[in-house]
């Protein structure tokens, strides 16, 4: 095993953030405001008050650090090569590591998240910068930890830094390292590198300088995230890098850490016209957190080999065009592998195991301009899924409008949890929900249906409430009393005969572009959350594969939109809403 020459690692990274944003690189959206943001900084480090300085020498130092490391796996290992880092890599490695406070030189970065598809070199990599904080950061009683929900995936770093440890003498005889069956030990500084997960006996009492989380799209829970996370207080510099692929479930910790990366990503884009793309989603300024995305973009085929490379960075690599394409045939062929492909290999995030909705398609029906203050004196139908006084109870607010001859619907959420669902619940959004008010929390462990008996009568005075539609299951009291206020409640049972028009209704109307919501992220997750099965005469009926996975929203929206397709709303045009013809 021999040395190689020392490359400038800067510029390698500098050139490849130009050649994504001018175009000379297959990116996507995101990669490209990723590399744009590097580059602004680049231009605003000249300035005194620009309160950060890239060092370059500090940017180089890791990425030499692994590419003198071996492979543990492959025809690379089997020819006992060293590891080559692509220039992506290169990119990434040098923005975190290399910019630093003008005064104390500290780090800048804190957080990461890298988001890329299978096959791309992303386990290996992280495995040999978490050797590097171990021996090579400067951190005396430096803790190192790869962590997981599950041992054997908590493993998979720890085992390849394991590995690479072993295969480096030099390493071992020039940093004092000890590698042990379940740690590596570096005696002279105190400081070591363990496998940590949930099925551990305790997480308590870590002080973390360097977390390294891999696949954090398979953590159901946000425990191991949060103690990783608020264990770094004490450190200087301390580093948690979260890698993943793309998965399915968007009430988890991963698609919360991945919505804030957008918003910072969003916030460049905004202050370059969008590089060529539409601005959409709320922005974030956060100096202290990094992240890059690499996908295809809204509007891609999923099936069209050209865009493959955007998702797949090391493309010709470690990942090949016509292993992408066999996958990619299976998934023409067999319906099922479909999702597989796109959150694996595309790095694009889906609902279920088995899809139902288009979320690209129900994403773009988001309008976060949209509320019902723009619907007052509008009829609209009201329903209710109140199947538990324990758990999510949804309430949907349908409104229609004709544009051009064709009708459009608008629909607003809200949403009642008991206070002790929230505190125990391990949907790790539901305290941001409530805080944002999409949530309205009762007292107690039931809901208080009269609470939402309440703020029905509230809409009364904003709205024409035609009809209210609701599951008569746990609800006979409410509907009785909803009756006694004045409303005209009609029951509607969750079977396959009321449901799947609905269902194809809304399906059709989302690809049309006649759908439209506010964003309202619970719909969206529930919407994430539905699998149809269809019976031998077509019909479909929304079912859901965990129970944790509620889909009590988009019950609710399928009950309103099937009243209204039994008796539409008394629709307005937009000119006589925008009071064109008022005089």
């Amino acid at each position: 095993m021999t040395s190689k020459p020392v490359r400038d690692y800067a510029s390698i990274a500098r050139d490849y953030a130009l050649d994504v944003v001018e175009g000379r690189i297959l990116a996507c959206k995101w990669t490209k405001a990723a590399c744009q943001r590097h580059l602004d900084d680049l231009a605003r480090s000249t300035s005194e008050e620009f309160p950060w300085v890239f060092d370059p020498a500090k940017a180089a130092k890791p990425c030499r650090f692994v590419e003198l490391l071996p492979h543990t796996k492959g025809k690379w290992a089997r020819n006992h090569e060293l590891h080559v880092l692509s220039p992506w890599q290169i990119f990434v490695t040098v923005v975190v590591f290399g910019w630093v406070h003008r005064e104390t030189g500290k780090r800048r970065f804190r957080s990461v998240y890298v988001e890329v598809p299978r096959k791309n070199g992303k386990s290996s990599w992280l495995s040999g910068l978490a050797l590097y904080m171990l021996t090579a950061d400067g951190e005396e009683g430096a803790e190192v930890y790869s962590a997981a929900t599950t041992r054997d995936q908590a493993k998979i770093v720890f085992s390849a830094s394991q590995q690479m440890a072993r295969k480096s003498p030099d390493l071992r005889k020039a940093t004092g390292l000890e590698v042990g069956a379940h740690n590596i030990n570096v005696l002279r500084t105190g400081s070591k590198f363990e496998a940590l997960s949930a099925e551990g006996e305790t997480l308590d009492g870590l002080n973390t300088h360097f977390g390294a989380i891999d696949e954090l799209h398979a953590h159901k829970k946000r425990d191991v995230f949060d103690v990783i996370e608020t264990s770094m207080g004490s450190r200087e510099q301390p580093l948690l890098w979260s890698i993943t692929t793309a998965g399915s479930d968007r009430a988890g910790i991963c698609y919360e850490q991945r919505t804030y990366v957008t918003k910072i990503l969003n916030d460049v884009l905004s202050r370059h016209d969008g590089l060529g793309y539409k601005i959409e989603g709320a922005r974030a300024s956060d100096e202290s957190y990094f992240g890059i995305i690499y996908t295809i973009d809204d509007g891609d085929a999923w099936d069209n080999p050209a865009v493959w490379a955007k998702a797949n960075p090391n493309i010709g690599v470690s990942v090949f065009a016509d292993y992408l394409a066999s996958l990619c045939r299976k998934a023409q062929e067999t319906p099922s592998a479909v999702n597989n492909f796109l959150t694996k290999h595309l790095d694009q995030w889906v609902n279920a195991d088995v899809a139902w909705m288009d979320m690209r398609a129900w994403d773009k029906c988001a309008d976060l301009t949209l509320s019902d203050a723009q619907f007052e004196q509008s009829e609209c139908v009201l329903a209710f899924d109140l199947a538990s006084k324990i758990d999510l109870a949804a309430r949907m607010q349908l409104f229609e409008r004709e544009i051009d001859d064709r009708k459009h619907y608008y629909a607003f959420g809200r949403y009642y949890l008991p206070e002790s669902a929230v505190d125990e619940s391990n949907n790790s959004q539901y305290e941001g929900w409530v805080r944002e008010n999409r949530i309205e929390t009762t007292e107690g462990n039931i809901i208080d249906f009269d609470a939402i008996e309440d703020e029905a009568q509230d809409l009364v005075s904003r709205f024409t409430v035609r009809e209210v539609a609701y599951d008569p299951f746990q609800a006979t009291q409410f509907s009785t009393q909803m009756a006694a206020k004045g409303f005209q409640m009609v029951e509607m049972r969750p079977t396959v005969l009321n449901f799947s028009e609905p269902m194809k209704q809304l399906e059709a109307l989302v690809l049309d572009g006649r759908f439209h919501h506010d964003g309202d992220p619970i719909l969206s997750w529930a919407v994430s959350n539905v699998v149809c099965h269809y019976d031998k005469k077509d019909n479909i009926y929304p079912t859901k594969e965990k129970p944790e996975n509620k889909i009590d929203p988009l019950v609710a929206l399928l009950m309103a939109l099937g009243r209204v397709i039994t008796a539409p709303i008394t629709t307005r045009s937009v000119y006589e809403d925008e009071g064109i013809f008022s005089f």
